[in-house]
């Protein structure tokens, strides 16, 4: 038991240096003797849990797909309108983000070029499903406008979503990305939801902001 519990911890210690690696210098530009040397491991313990670096960049994207499905499935079980619940969820997964590196290389390396391998879905068509649902569901509880384009409006707010998160690894902190996340939904909500319950999300919108910057 001391031994697999040995394994696991080292298993865990090389995705996380391996993740820092591929968000802080890219998947091309990262080898695993790189991430031997950043993990503190030696190449046969990297070698017995990884055959090759795209098996790193794959259980690193698997990774981030279970947490996004954590984190949705959390938001659900509490019942919340299916806009707070989409509100919810991308504050949530970008506090996952700003946590660690998992999240941030699983976004780069998809973004990167990196393959994802069945049965893992690649993120977009993950986080289009999750949005899509949500949406459908604000509309019916009249919290979005009737005649919206629900897969129109998923894919633009995917694309936002992602967009906000590409550009910012570049430019600024990672801690900025609440902040930014509040200012894509000041956005959307000003184009999607009838006037009279805009002040409950727009407030809404600075409540989460706040909560994930007070948490990180």
């Amino acid at each position: 038991m001391a031994r697999q519990l040995r394994a696991e911890q080292t298993r865990a210690t090389i995705i996380t240096a391996a993740a820092d690696l591929f968000d802080r210098h890219g998947y091309e530009s990262t080898s695993l003797s790189d991430i031997v040397q950043h993990a503190h491991v030696t190449k046969g313990a990297l070698y017995f849990h990884f055959a090759a670096k795209e098996d790193l960049a794959h259980a690193i994207m698997e990774l981030q797909s279970q947490a996004s499905r954590r984190v949705a499935g959390e938001i659900d079980d509490r019942g919340y309108p299916s806009l707070e619940a989409l509100m919810r969820l991308t504050f949530g997964i970008a506090r996952l983000s700003v946590e660690g590196p998992i999240a941030r290389a699983g976004l780069r390396l998809a973004t990167g070029g990196v393959p994802v391998r069945p049965p893992v879905p690649h993120p977009f068509t993950e986080w289009l499903d999750l949005v899509s649902r949500r949406l459908v569901g604000a509309v019916k509880e009249a919290d979005i406008h009737p005649d919206v384009d629900v897969d129109a409006v998923a894919h633009s707010l995917v694309c936002f979503f992602v967009g906000t998160r590409v550009v910012g690894r570049s430019r600024e902190p990672n801690g900025r990305l609440p902040r930014r996340m509040a200012e894509m939904w000041r956005v959307l909500i000003r184009g999607l939801v009838p006037v009279p319950r805009r002040p409950r999300y727009l407030s809404l919108a600075a409540r989460l902001e706040r909560e994930i910057m007070a948490a990180v």
